[in-house]
């Protein structure tokens, strides 16, 4: 990790993806800034590198000033901030669309080498879920200020802390079944996180070409009903798969409505997420916008990365195999 006395900037570095962009850039030798809301929080990233490679400083999508002060100086810029749901003042709009314009103006005006912004496939502003409207909103912003930025599109993103595995895990724990809503039938291109921070990282540093997007899947195309038949495997649970239609789902979910993010099934806007396949489209494939062009040429697969986190899932814990 020798220093190459470049100056990164992360938004979100705290983040499922950001730590992972952290840990790239600090590999390549970047100092790298990770700009979070509560920097109090963050002190786990600084282990990622040498002694004051890494640091964490306040910032808030929402406020142009702190967004400008974690850019000063900065050679490249990442921005990782994304939200699966709403909570206060924190809304999609709020910061997929408006705070991608806010980092996008204050790279520019930094005088940053690049940019890369982490959205997702599936962003369209026609889309009837809001969280797929403002990723597309986020994106016209950040071309329009920056317009050499880099944009990346990942599919479901996989690791130890997602909101994927885990949370259908910890669900199969306490009931009987889990939702197969629309049938299962809905496709996605699972990528793992380590390989979405690599990606990001080779593309802020050079790899890539500038004012392109890129669509990020790995090696995998599964349907729902597959993931959540891979879930019951590798947590070791019996559990029925019983099919929802999209109507019902959302009725669902509208009733849970009042109960905090973090106990919901999923959200009405999800739900209308789930209605689309989201998976690396034949145009990405063709003209080689995909994550073998940002230096991963051998995306890692579900069955290498998933079984290892979610064995403390199991009836009889996490070690019950070191038991003779």
């Amino acid at each position: 990790m020798a220093g190459n006395g470049k100056l990164a900037t992360v938004f979100g570095g705290s983040g499922f993806v950001g730590r992972y962009i952290v840990w790239s850039l600090a590999r390549k030798g970047y100092r790298v800034r990770a700009a979070v809301r509560r920097p109090d929080l963050a002190g786990y990233l600084q282990p990622m590198g040498v002694v004051g490679q890494i640091y964490p400083v306040q910032a808030n999508l929402r406020f142009a000033d702190s967004v400008a002060r974690a850019v000063e100086g900065a050679d490249v810029v990442i921005n990782a901030v994304g939200i699966l749901a709403p909570t206060g003042a924190q809304s999609f709009g709020a910061v997929h669309a408006d705070g991608a314009g806010r980092v996008a103006k204050a790279a520019k005006e930094a005088g940053a080498a690049r940019l890369v912004h982490i959205s997702a496939i599936g962003a369209n502003k026609n889309s009837a879920a809001k969280y797929a409207q403002t990723k597309a909103l986020g994106e016209e912003a950040t071309f329009a200020a920056f317009s050499s930025a880099i944009v990346l599109r990942p599919s479901i993103v996989f690791g130890p802390e997602d909101e994927f595995f885990n949370r259908f895990a910890a669900m199969a724990r306490i009931s009987p079944f889990l939702p197969l809503i629309g049938g299962g039938h809905t496709k996605f291109q699972p990528v793992f996180v380590g390989d979405v921070g690599h990606a990001a990282a080779a593309a802020a540093t050079g790899t890539g070409d500038s004012g392109t997007v890129y669509e990020i899947g790995g090696p995998e195309v599964s349907s729902f009903r597959d993931l959540l038949k891979a879930t019951l495997e590798y947590s070791d649970r019996k559990r029925l798969l019983l099919p929802i239609p999209f109507w019902m789902a959302k009725l669902m979910a509208a009733l849970t409505a009042p109960l905090p993010n973090a106990l919901r099934p999923m959200t009405v806007d999800q739900v209308r997420l789930l209605q689309s396949d989201n998976v690396v489209s034949e145009e990405a494939k063709r003209d080689g916008r995909t994550i073998a062009a940002l230096d991963v040429a051998r995306p890692a697969s579900i069955d290498g990365i998933v079984p290892a986190y979610l064995e403390r899932f199991k009836a009889k814990g996490q070690y019950a195999h070191y038991h003779p």
